[in-house]
Parts: structure tokens; sequence; C-alpha cells
């Protein structure tokens, strides 16, 4: 019965964690593709087929242009395959003359798009060379190619702008929402609206202030808070601002393999209590990687479990990473859910395009350190550890999984501009090679590059399934 329970429990999280993974993927993917169809079809580059996933086609309607969208098997990507295109890369085309596609092409494709869509045939029928990818002019075909990796980061700006209307910023003087339990041992008397004006005596001004306010607090299990409540300002006692409480788990960690969860109470490392998250790390900070036992305290009951930091690549004042041993588990900062005002929406778009713009900044520090040898490989995550991540973003909350949504897309979308044949980044390459010397690549030139391109996508992607299955499982 034991190991029935155990089988179906695994399924059950393997379930979760493809359904996430797939989610995720399709909405990154369909955001994607969409930016090419639509600015392909703005530019005048007519779309045949706009799939999402690969294989046996499970869905398709063919709308008034001619378009068929669709619905594969093999939910791992997408792709729009233009008018002329030889296959969904858009490499070569069918039966390609040096201005386009042979009028025969058309023919064909009228009576396929009367066949399948009569209502389509007017609107096809008008189409010419000028409508495929490779007749298009060139300014049509780079928007058209860069439009997939823009739509990536579009998505991710929105997704942080909303998040951070959603979520807003706390408000003055700091008041308290929601107060999560805490063990016995803790007293807790904060109250929901209560005002926060200092702890231990030092004035709490968060976020600004906030580290600085908590450096010296004394490290026990409970501190003198002054607050105003219901006009009357009083002292209570509460737990540390930043306790020993998982507020977050870093997927694929070591509190992650543990199955640590957010509201756990961290109550000894090693033996050895542990009141607030600066304890934690000064303890991970003398072991290094050597396995700790943790005792838990979760929803009123206490547990024990061990756990083997692993390294993870964190940044230095330099500005360069460096792998440090971690538990993986994150601390936002006060303990209580601070009262929150609406931010403005200059506030929102500013802070969203700056956080585009740090996970951008900080994927190419880490690839540039992990080339130079500054952090170990394990910090690149193949589609295995991606999926991992997903299930253990969604089992965390929605706004979790948002976030990951948001910033995998900008990671898609700065890796699809690498200069790499089959990529979007090698194909506006070729454009730029053409926009210089006024004429195309050879066909021949093309498929070597892109057999280039195929071999050393395929190399990476082994790697990192090599890195998520057996080096860095």
């Amino acid at each position: 019965m034991d190991i029935l329970t155990n089988l179906l429990a695994s399924f059950g999280n393997l379930g979760w964690t493809l359904v996430s993974f797939v989610v995720a993927l399709s909405i990154i993917v369909f955001i994607h593709e969409y930016g090419h169809y639509i600015v392909g079809r703005w530019s005048g580059i007519h779309a045949e087929v706009f799939s999402i996933g690969f294989g046996k086609v499970l869905w398709s309607r063919t709308d008034k242009r001619g378009t068929v969208w669709q619905i594969a098997a093999l939910p791992f990507g997408g792709y729009v395959k233009f008018l002329g295109d030889a296959n969904a890369a858009s490499v070569g085309g069918d039966a390609a003359t040096g201005d386009g596609v042979e009028p025969t092409r058309f023919s064909e494709y009228l009576a396929e798009t009367a066949e399948r869509a009569p209502h389509a045939q007017a609107y096809v029928s008008a189409l010419d060379s000028r409508n495929t990818m490779l007749g298009a002019p060139l300014w049509a075909r780079a928007a058209t190619v860069a439009a997939g990796p823009v739509f990536n980061f579009i998505l991710s700006f929105f997704v942080f702008a909303g998040l951070m209307l959603f979520q807003g910023q706390p408000i003055t003087p700091l008041t308290v929402s929601t107060v999560p339990s805490f063990p016995p041992a803790i007293t807790q008397d904060l109250l929901p609206g209560d005002q926060v004006l200092a702890v231990e005596g030092r004035a709490l001004d968060y976020p600004e202030g906030f580290s600085a306010a908590v450096a010296h607090l004394p490290s026990q299990p409970s501190l003198a808070y002054d607050i105003r409540r219901d006009g009357e300002r009083m002292t209570v006692r509460g737990p540390q601002p930043q306790p020993a409480l998982v507020q977050s788990v870093t997927p694929r960690s070591a509190a992650d393999d543990a199955g640590l969860k957010i509201g756990d109470v961290i109550v000894s490392m090693n033996g050895t209590p542990v009141y607030q998250f600066g304890d934690m790390v000064d303890v991970v900070t003398v072991t290094g990687a050597a396995p700790i036992a943790l005792e838990v305290w979760r929803s009123g009951e206490l547990f024990t479990s061990t756990l083997t930091p692993r390294l993870a690549a964190i940044p230095q004042p330099d500005g360069s990473l460096k792998d440090e041993p971690k538990l993986g588990i994150g601390n936002g900062g006060l303990f209580f859910a601070p009262a929150t005002r609406t931010v403005g929406l200059w506030d929102s778009v500013t802070l969203a395009a700056q956080q585009v713009w740090f996970i951008i900044v900080q994927s190419l520090n880490g690839l540039k350190q992990m080339i130079i040898g500054n952090i170990n490989t394990c910090n690149l995550s193949g589609p295995v550890g991606i999926a991992e991540t997903a299930g253990s973003m969604a089992s965390q909350g929605a706004m979790s999984f948002i976030t990951l949504i948001a910033v995998l897309s900008t990671a898609v979308g700065l890796l699809n501009l690498f200069p790499i044949p089959v990529l979007d980044g090698g194909h506006l390459v070729f454009h730029a090679y053409e926009a210089v010397t006024g004429k195309m690549p050879s066909e021949g030139a093309l498929r070597i590059f892109m057999a280039i391109g195929l071999a050393l996508i395929g190399t990476l992607m082994l790697f990192a399934i090599g890195n998520d299955l057996l080096f860095c499982p």
C-alpha cells in the first residue's frame, strides 16, 4: 500500500510539473510566434500556418485570410510558416527564384485554400511574390523576424507592470495587513491595522532604511514593537522583523527537494536555535556545503529534515558572480504582509522596464561568468530543470507562477537574439549581410549555416539535459 501511495504521489507531482511547464511554455511560445505573425501581416507577408506544438494536428481552423491556426500533439514549441517558406524555419523557398516563388506555387496554394476554406479564396488570390518571406522587402523581413523576441520582452514588461499595479507599495506609516502563524515560543501580539513605528527603539523605515534598522537587533524569539493601534500608542511583543520564516522556496534547491513550504518556521539548525534570517545565513556560511539538520515548525507540528546547501550564483559588489552555498529559502523582508497603496502608472511602467533590463543584464553576466569559469555550469538549466522550476513556482501560488512566465519570456527573447543560425538572431545576421552587400546569402551557404546552428543548439540542449539529469540533479 505504501508503495502504491508513493507511486501515486510521484505521478501527481510529475503531472503537475508537466502541466505547469506546458502552460508556461505555450503562453511564451504563442506570444513569440504571434509577434512574428502580426508584424509579418502588417508588413504584407502572408502566413500559411500558425501552429502551437508540432506533430499530429489535434485542432485547426482557417481564418478569412487563409491562415491555418492549429494545435499539434507535441506542445513543446510552435512556429509560423509564411507563404513561400520551404519549412517552418523560413529558410529557402518552395520552388524559389531570385524574386520569390514561382507562379505555380500560387495556383497550388489557391486550390488548397479553396478546398479547406472557400471564404478565404478571394483574399488569397490577390497575393503575389511580394507577400512571401523571400519576395518581401528587406525591412519587412527583418521586422518580422525581430518581432518574436520583441514581443517576448513586451509580455514580460506588461506582466511586471501588472503585478506592480496589483500588489501596490507599502503605505506610510508601515501598517500590518496580515500576519502568519508562529510557534508558541515566539510571542506574536501584532494585529492587522497596527501601525509599526519602531522595534526595540529603532525606527522602522521600510523599505529604504529597513536593513540598517534590523542589522543590530538582538537575536531572541520576540522583540518590543512600538505601535499605534486605534489611535493609541502602545508597546507589544512580536517576532523578529526578519524571522527564520520561509517566505519563498527557490526551485530545484535543497529546500525545494526537502519539501519545505512557504510559511514554515525554522526553529533550529544543527541543534542551535535560530530566531532571525541572519542566524540562518551565519550557519550556512560556517558549514558551507555540509549537511545541516533542521527542526521545522509547520501549522502546529514540529518535524526534522536534513538539507545539503547547493551552490548558487550570487552577484558580488563588483558586478561579477560567485558560487556560494545556499539552502534556497527566501525571505522577502518583513514577516507580515504590509498594507499597500496603488502604484502610479508611471512608477509601474518604469519599474517593469527596469526589471526586464535587469534580467537581460544578469543573464548575459551569468553566461559570461560561466564561460570564464567563475561559476559552475550547473547554473544552466535545460528543459527538465525549467519544467521542475515551473512546477515548483506553480505550487507556490499564482503570483509566483505568473512571475516565472515573465522571467522565462525575457530569457526566451534574449536567447532568440543570439547570432546563431536557426535562431531569430541568426536570421537578423543574414539580413544585415544582405543590407551591406545588396544580396541574400546563397541557398547553399544558408543550408550550411543552418546545419551548423542546429548542431550548436543540439549540443547545448544535450549539455543542459545532462546538467539536469546527471551532473546537477
